[in-house]
């Protein structure tokens, strides 16, 4: 089994080497091949900011990118997704970070689309694209695709996106029951809207939900979601480090068959700087005046019209004409007036985008979880029997003895960290030998 785990992988101590504002928020991720890929057609990217009035305009940034197309073609249009982005993020003079995110998909589409009509090699290539941005008024999301945006609190995990899949849009429009959608016949891997096809493209939001601390957000390609439960990834993140729910997530896919890419980014709040506050609205990107009014631009012009038509029939001593015309005038400035105080109050409103979460989950380990993880144990112990791959069981052994006195004693979230490290440990140990994944993918969990 080749070990075909990204560079974006990171594990070290959050608060290590970083500067100060990064301390709020700990991640990882990871990209990885899968089983039965030849190449990794997903992307992701982090971008923190790195001082409070950075995060003040611009938050923090997650994202990932799941790519589709012949050859390299998938491979290049999330690269350009995860890319541009960004870019477009940060540069476009928009007023809220919401509006400005939801434009940079927009251009990035308009980029991967260009790209590929120029090239007949990469026509209609296409990917998912799910940003995440922690952001002073909340969590917001900016979504096209399957790729999944969740957020773990306590014991329950969310799906804050809406799949772009034909099942959940044929379930949305109540073409189909959730016992169909569930039972496999419709395909769920076709997706209803990507970036690159199409010239335009429909950027969903979501969001802002409010940010506690402890709030443990993930997004993942469906290299992940066909095969791990929302439960088990719920559970994970409950019991285990940013960077070891990865791996484990990682690893339980690919035992599970692995049949795609698999990309896991996890953030998590571990800093009360980001917290979101009960009072706070969605800030403007830039400085505004606060005094200034967006006054309509026909009342303007009506209001100077009628003013110098008043003046005008005061010097011609045609008085009569002259009220009526300032009347009207003055009728004008006052609209403008109350139009312009309307707008400033309805923007100051906390606005609420799209419907999310979508489901919801408890995601409270249990004995069904522990014995599962006991079992892929069990099966990973007879697969390397069989083909005699050399593993170190002294310690192996250790780590499952630790799950087992831990569920014996009903502490279940130690019993998934004893069964979940030691499958860590020995997939470590399989890479570390260069076993073929094509050799290996019989091992279905």
């Amino acid at each position: 089994m080749r070990d075909e785990t990204s560079p974006l992988s990171s594990s070290a101590d959050p608060r290590e080497n970083k500067p100060n504002w990064h301390v709020a928020v700990d991640h990882a991720v990871i990209s990885d091949l899968g089983m039965r890929r030849q190449n990794n057609q997903d992307s992701a990217t982090v971008q923190l900011a790195d001082t409070k009035s950075t995060w003040e305009k611009y938050g923090h940034l997650f994202m990932v990118a799941d790519g589709m197309g012949a050859h390299a073609a998938g491979e290049l249009a999330s690269k350009m997704a995860v890319d541009r982005v960004p870019h477009h993020y940060r540069k476009l003079p928009l007023p809220l970070a919401v509006e400005a995110i939801q434009q940079a998909v927009v251009e990035a589409n308009s980029e991967i689309y260009r790209r590929g009509q120029a090239n007949a090699e990469f026509r209609n290539m296409g990917t998912t694209a799910s940003v995440l941005l922690l952001l002073p008024e909340g969590a917001v999301a900016a979504h096209v695709g399957d790729s999944r945006v969740y957020r773990v609190r306590g014991d329950f995990i969310e799906q804050l996106t809406f799949d772009h899949s034909l099942v959940w849009e044929m379930r949305a429009a109540g073409d189909v029951s959730e016992e169909s959608a569930r039972s496999g016949l419709i395909p769920k891997n076709v997706i209803t809207r990507s970036l690159g096809p199409n010239p335009v493209v429909q950027v969903d939001l979501e969001g802002p939900f409010p940010i506690l601390k402890g709030d443990r957000f993930l997004l993942c390609s469906d290299g992940l979601t066909g095969l791990v439960t929302d439960e088990e990834i719920g559970a994970m993140l409950q019991a285990f480090s940013a960077q070891k729910a990865c791996q484990v997530l990682v690893d339980l896919a690919n035992l599970r068959g692995g049949p795609d890419n698999i990309t896991i980014l996890i953030a998590e709040v571990i800093g009360k700087e980001i917290v979101t506050s009960s009072s706070v609205t969605p800030q403007p990107r830039q400085e505004v005046n606060p005094n200034k009014r967006n006054i309509s631009v026909a009342l303007i012009v009506v209001t100077v019209l009628c003013l110098l038509a008043a003046g005008l029939f005061a010097f011609m001593a045609n008085f009569p004409l002259a009220i009526v015309a300032g009347v009207l005038g003055a009728i004008a400035f006052v609209t403008g007036i109350i139009q312009s105080t309307n707008n400033a109050t309805e923007n100051n409103d906390q606005t609420q985008y799209g419907r999310g979460p979508y489901r919801e989950f408890n995601c409270k380990p249990d004995m069904a979880l522990v014995d599962r993880l006991k079992g892929t144990m069990q099966a990973l112990r007879e697969a390397s029997q069989e083909r005699r791959w050399k593993i170190n069981w002294s310690q192996l052994d250790g780590l499952c003895k630790q799950g087992e006195d831990a569920a014996s004693k009903g502490d279940l979230i130690s019993a998934i960290r004893g069964y979940g490290s030691a499958i860590i440990e020995t997939m470590g140990q399989i890479r570390k030998q260069g076993h073929d994944r094509s050799s290996d993918s019989g091992i279905d969990l």
